[in-house]
């Protein structure tokens, strides 16, 4: 005989708890005599509230939507910060999209920008050197603080971002992360800029006569391409010395296009703002704002005379440069204005001094219509001397030493237009303020 216990429902299933039984075959008040007394209840214990079937599904259900909301707020804060990284394409910037180069790429190249990587400081921002993908490059941070930040930066890019040629500076790229990071990435110029080496260095750094020479070619160069060379006429606007760079070999290349404009070949320069260094602009630019393939060759004359002399265009408590050199040739002492360096060290020719002064002074003549063309100009640096002696005929005749200085309006005065005339030399259309005048320069 076998005795079991069941306790179900159905399909549920229930729990029994046996305190006390009795068995009997026979007799069936057996029960009776049962003794239940004493023993213990029997309450069936209360579920934990953490283990019930309500709190589980309810945590199960707020912890899938608290992961929601978190992986939500991931998402859109990446999306927003990939979305500030990238900014908004400009229209310009599609035509030159292939040399933009990201902005933690610069970063990196730069150390962070750090202050140790710091090669120049100008008037729109600090010049680094960096190491991009193995090259040594020159990063230009533009200041955007200055109110000619965004238009340099501009210039540069549609300028020089398209200009190739072996006497200008190479931009190699740019970055531009909202505006408030305007970044040109340039060619690394081992030897810096020619100012510092006709200036500001000792002895065995200072150009020779020769070295001087070749630079002067080389600017010439790069200047002709940009008038005749390219598919539009390039004015640079802001020759000087402290923008011609030299790299490793000593060949030098012209750069900052900050100021540059660009202009169909048929057509005038309509630009009315007086823009440039004081020292190298041209007169009718002080009187008009109007710039020209012939003011740049202007600039480019006091260049040559500032090269061949070693003495700045304007300097403090001192005659300007062309009014200085003018009373030299006056005094029949022209060999004496050659920088006293070149003449300690040697290696030149009376003959070149002369000429080489010569045509510096025929570039810087006031009148723009004696002066030459940047083709004639490079050819008498060649040594060309068909073209060296028509210029030298034109200089005769032209030139004399006492009808240059009446043009320069000597007279006991200054021949170049002081600061105070740079505002006030200008045609009455011409609105100018003291942001249109770049007057840092060196």
């Amino acid at each position: 005989m076998y005795v079991g216990f069941t306790g179900a429902t159905g399909r549920l299933v229930e729990s029994h708890k046996i305190l006390a039984w009795s068995f009997s075959n026979s007799n069936f008040s057996i029960g009776d005599a049962l003794v239940t007394t004493n023993l213990p209840s029997f309450v069936l214990p209360k579920e934990s509230v953490f283990r019930s079937k309500g709190f589980i599904i309810g945590v199960s259900v707020g912890a899938v939507l608290v992961c929601g909301v978190v992986i939500c707020a991931v998402l859109v804060r990446k999306k927003r910060k990939k979305g500030e990284g990238k900014e908004e394409i400009e229209d310009w910037e599609l035509q030159y999209w292939p040399h933009r180069i990201g902005y933690q790429e610069v970063y990196a190249a730069t150390k962070g920008f750090s202050e140790e990587n710091v090669v120049g400081c100008g008037a729109n921002g600090k010049v680094y050197k960096g190491l991009l993908l193995g090259v040594e490059v020159a990063v230009k941070r533009i200041s955007v603080e200055s109110e000619h930040g965004m238009r340099e930066f501009l210039a540069e890019v549609s300028s020089l971002g398209r200009l190739k040629h072996k006497n200008l500076v190479g931009l190699r790229g740019w970055c531009k992360k909202e505006k408030k990071n305007l970044i040109l990435i340039y060619e690394y110029m081992e030897n810096g800029s020619l100012d510092k080496r006709i200036f500001d260095c000792d002895e065995s750094l200072m150009l020779s006569w020769e070295e001087r020479i070749n630079v002067l070619k080389d600017v010439a160069s790069g200047i002709l391409y940009l008038h005749e060379g390219w598919e539009s006429k390039v004015l640079h606007r802001d020759i000087k010395a402290s923008n011609v760079l030299l790299d490793k070999d000593m060949n030098a290349r012209l750069g900052d296009f900050g100021l540059a404009r660009m202009h169909h070949h048929e057509r005038l320069a309509t630009t009315t703002q007086v823009i440039g260094t004081a020292g190298y602009m041209a007169p009718e630019v002080v009187r008009t704002g109007r710039a020209s393939t012939q003011t740049d060759v202007f600039s480019f004359g006091i260049l040559v005379l500032e090269v061949v002399c070693g003495r700045r265009p304007i300097e403090d408590g001192k005659p300007n440069l062309l009014d200085w050199l003018c009373m030299v040739i006056e005094r029949g002492e022209l060999l004496s204005a050659l920088d006293d360096r070149i003449k300690a060290k040697g290696g030149y020719s009376v003959e070149e001094v002369e000429r080489v002064v010569n045509l510096g002074l025929l570039c810087a003549y006031p009148d723009a219509n004696v002066r030459p063309a940047m083709r004639q100009v490079l050819k008498v640096l060649e040594g060309n001397g068909i073209e060296e002696e028509r210029l030298n005929v034109n200089l005769l005749g032209r030139i004399e030493t006492t009808a240059l200085r009446t043009q320069l309006n000597l007279s006991g005065s200054r021949g170049h237009p002081t600061f105070n005339e740079i505002y006030n030399n200008l045609s009455n259309s011409v609105s100018l303020t003291t942001s249109d005048v770049i007057l840092e320069g060196r």
